[in-house]
């Protein structure tokens, strides 16, 4: 205590140490102004670099994406920052490729002719159907060729050199009800049904009926009440139906084919007529004739 006591008391040292508290205090005050600076330009610096970095990043990024365009194959980097061959990925096919690439599946790929070949197996439903799947099928779908072969392929091929107004696909669609309203008819026929012949008729004087006996009816009333005569018949009527024919016009069609009665061995010679009237199809004609026997010997043999 009495050390110190005694160095305090000197004006000497007290002048010391007050100079070195003040640089003490000078430099502290300079290091407090410095270190903003520092803190600064210290994150510019990480900035730098992370922006160096990450050019970096995107050039080994592009330059991997041009690597799988050109070669199709995937360089994978190394974890120790290099790159290698040693893990890739194999190429896709073609095909696949393609697909990716237009979003288009190998169906919609191929050429027109044969697109229409393989729909020239579809069934009148599934060709609709397929209209309805996306844009391209129906541009596919509703394909005149395509309607045309399906066409011959169900009904005939008689009319192979007619253009249709409105196209193939429209003529299959009205053939396709003329066939079904035509089926209706032998349909009553066999039920003996006098009110649904009643329907399928059109009332109208102009209308003519021959059954196979050759007598005439004309007018509506008169082709009715021969239906009703041939209905009382004790016996009912089967008929099988042969070569079915349809053409169709704007607001006229006929059918023509051939039919076998079981209660007779003879074949008919059958001719339906029809009329468009107010949004449906009326028979206006039916004509019926026994074939000769020439007629039946090549229809056995055929």
């Amino acid at each position: 205590m009495e050390i110190i006591s005694l160095t305090l008391s000197s004006p000497q040292t007290f002048f010391v140490a007050l100079i070195f508290t003040l640089l003490s205090f000078f430099l502290a005050l300079l290091a407090v102004r410095l270190l903003p600076d520092k803190s600064k330009s210290g994150g510019a610096a990480s900035a730098t670099s992370s922006s160096s970095g990450s050019g970096k990043v995107c050039t080994c990024s592009a330059r991997h994406r041009e690597e799988v365009s050109d070669s199709g194959a995937v360089s994978a980097p190394h974890l120790n920052g290099g790159t290698g061959t040693d893990v890739t990925e194999k190429p896709t096919t073609t095909a696949a490729v393609l697909e990716r690439q237009t979003g288009a599946s190998m169906m919609e790929q191929l050429v027109p002719e044969i697109t229409t070949h393989a729909l020239s197996y579809l069934d009148y439903p599934s060709l609709c159907r397929l209209s309805m799947t996306n844009s391209l099928m129906r541009k596919a779908a509703n394909d005149d060729n395509a309607w045309k072969a399906l066409y011959h392929k169900d009904f005939t091929l008689e009319q192979d050199s007619v253009t249709p107004v409105n196209g193939w696909k429209a003529y299959y669609a009205a053939t396709r009800v003329i066939v079904n309203i035509n089926t209706e008819f032998f349909n009553h026929i066999r039920g003996r049904s006098l009110p649904e012949m009643s329907r399928l008729w059109l009332n109208a004087d102009y209308v003519k009926c021959v059954h196979a006996s050759g007598e005439l009816f004309s007018g509506y009333n008169a082709v009715i009440q021969s239906w009703q005569l041939a209905f009382n018949w004790e016996q009912g009527v089967n008929f099988q139906i042969r070569d079915v024919c349809a053409r169709v016009l704007t607001d006229m069609a006929w059918v023509t084919m051939k039919t076998f009665v079981e209660i007779d061995t003879g074949l008919f010679s059958v001719t339906n007529v029809y009329e468009f009237h107010n949004g449906r199809w009326y028979m206006v004609h039916h004509h019926s004739s026994v074939m000769d026997g020439e007629g039946e010997q090549q229809i056995v043999q055929g």
